[in-house]
């Protein structure tokens, strides 16, 4: 049994700090993380941690946050146990749930069961949330879909429910391909086909909407990517950037043959469409 080291991270403001600082300790090697009402408490393995790891972790020396911690060394951590005490089930616009295998089941058109683990998608953050709106809000019946950067899947299911007929669903973190793997068979999924890596899997693909709810400098990289998979007439979603962020997103959509649909707006975090000309 392996022995971890837990950090607990106090931080000011909470949101989008406490987003943040999970995605960039979750690349430098910790394992889970449990939210709280003052920060998160982070979980590695007490072999795994190197000196100097902390120092790759941007977010600790942002202005824009007050971020403080204290660590100590425990012996092996029930992961599940831990988040089944913090993971609350969220209900989007009265008509589709995301919960746990153990909540209540809710009278909603569209339920949704997911274990979340490490990935990210549990529709709790404002990125996850809206783009659950964006679907509610559109038809997708006998679509071809790309959900990239999957997460927990969560955005490939409710498609599939909603009627689309194919679905790829892509991760680069084998963590989050593993959790939309189990996701999508709790789910019932049929449809969906999911792969772990980078836009570079979407050579040659068409679909009729791709998803994408990365951050800000992904997006960036890869909308000429996601353009050139697209259909005429296609829809593009993307969300995980700030409202400040949307000229220079609509800039490079633009330029690669994508006009700007609508958007919606949450805690400063925008979750916009575009259409293929």
């Amino acid at each position: 049994m392996f022995n971890y080291l837990e950090f607990q991270f106090k931080i000011s403001p909470l949101q989008p700090g406490s987003e943040i600082l999970i995605a960039e300790l979750g690349y430098a090697g910790f394992e889970s993380f449990v939210e709280n009402e003052d920060g998160i408490t982070a979980y590695i393995q007490s072999e795994e941690y190197k000196d100097g790891i902390l120092e790759d972790i941007q977010i600790l020396e942002s202005d824009e946050f007050e971020i403080s911690f204290i660590s100590k060394e425990i012996e092996q951590v029930n992961w599940n146990s831990e988040w089944e005490k913090n993971f609350n089930p969220i209900i989007v616009a009265d008509k589709c749930s995301v919960r746990a295998p153990f909540h209540v089941k809710p009278d909603t058109e569209y339920d949704i069961i997911i274990e979340p683990k490490m990935s990210f998608g549990t529709g709790h953050h404002a990125t996850t949330h809206m783009m659950l709106q964006h679907f509610l809000n559109n038809e997708w019946e006998g679509k071809s879909v790309l959900d990239m950067g999957c997460g927990t899947g969560v955005l490939a299911i409710l498609a599939e429910m909603k009627g689309a007929s194919t679905l790829d669903a892509i991760d680069i973190d084998n963590w989050c391909y593993l959790n939309t793997l189990e996701n999508v068979e709790r789910n019932n999924c049929k449809n969906i086909n999911v792969y772990e890596g980078t836009a570079e899997l979407l050579e040659g693909k068409q679909y009729d909407v791709v998803i994408a709810n990365i951050n800000r400098n992904i997006l960036l990289e890869d909308i000429p990517t996601y353009s050139k998979c697209l259909s005429s007439g296609g829809k593009l979603f993307l969300s995980g950037f700030y409202t400040e962020d949307v000229p220079v997103i609509e800039k490079v959509c633009n330029k690669n043959g994508l006009k700007f649909e609508t958007k919606l707006v949450e805690d400063n975090w925008t979750a916009a469409s575009f259409i293929k000309e």
